[in-house]
């Protein structure tokens, strides 16, 4: 099984805009082809930034709240967080971030909505996601059509004597500030949350068998940054249009351009909006906001 590293590209930030490469496809195009349903098996992948219009905060970015708060603890550095050996050494403060991002504490936004509409619409193949924050569960995605690359809080795991928990379990001692401990051996235990050099969770693998049938890959909100996940972005076939809804251009889309990929750089919103309205699927897309409660707890 593969493991988490890191692969680091320059990214380009500019004004919102769609452009495509050399090739006939356009936004409005690929757009068309989606409302007629000439894409059936729709695969997408999606970042931390997808997450942020929920207003999740950035655990390494000064000022926030949730940075201020961790600083307390004289991290080496950010990502220590995710590190086993300075978990086994100190885990308060990966159960600080982890009373922030435990599910129930954000509401899904437009982004996740889109996905929900595309499962709602039987054109979904998978969801591919690095988030933590379970808000595609939130959204409605089912278990069977999503892949949490980086893992989950609904499932937890005693680090000594490996018995297995429920995120319910856990919940009421991560809520109340405190480490859970396993009532069988007393180890800490750990949601299943993918470490750096864990590997990752065995449904990852669809891959193997998803990616050569998708006929469209849609990739919003994230860097193209991490490892083995950034690669994804590869693995559909090269005849498959992949439309890059990001404030970005990430990975393949700032260096190895294919003849059929669409780019709506900007304000994901925003995107997310612009797409809903060439799809003209703006009646439906409000009815999932609204089921979502997006906008508000």
């Amino acid at each position: 099984m593969q493991k988490i590293h890191y692969r680091v590209y320059s990214g380009i930030i500019g004004p919102a805009q769609s452009c495509s490469t050399d090739s006939e496809l356009s936004l409005d195009q690929l757009a068309q082809n989606l409302k007629q349903q000439k894409y059936q098996r729709v695969i997408v992948m999606v970042g931390a930034g997808i997450s942020t219009p929920s207003g999740i905060p950035d655990f390494r970015s000064p000022g926030s709240g949730l940075y201020s708060n961790l600083q307390q603890y004289n991290l080496p550095y950010a990502e220590a967080i995710f590190e086993l050996d300075y978990f086994h050494h100190n885990p308060k403060p990966f159960f600080t971030l982890a009373k922030e991002l435990y599910p129930g504490n954000y509401r899904p936004n437009e982004a996740h909505a889109l996905c929900r509409l595309l499962l709602d619409k039987q054109l979904l193949q998978r969801l591919y996601t690095q988030n933590i924050d379970g808000l595609e569960r939130l959204a409605g995605i089912p278990a069977e059509k999503l892949v949490e690359a980086h893992g989950t809080f609904s499932t937890a795991t005693c680090t000594v004597c490996r018995r297995e928990y429920s995120g319910d379990d856990i919940r009421p001692a991560v809520m109340s500030g405190e480490i859970p401990e396993c009532p069988t051996c007393t180890g800490v235990i750990k949601p299943d949350i993918v470490f750096f050099g864990e590997q990752l969770p065995p449904m990852f693998l669809k891959y193997l068998t998803d990616f050569p049938l998708a006929d469209l890959l849609l990739i919003m909100g994230t860097s193209l940054e991490v490892e083995p996940f950034a690669s994804l972005a590869g693995a559909v076939r090269p005849s498959v249009p992949r439309l890059l809804v990001n404030r970005d251009l990430v990975g393949p889309f700032l260096w190895r351009r294919r003849s059929h990929d669409v780019v709506l750089q900007g304000d994901l919103v925003q995107g997310v909006r612009t797409l809903i309205q060439l799809l003209d699927w703006t009646q439906d897309f409000e009815h999932v906001m609204e089921e979502l409660q997006v906008g508000g707890l």
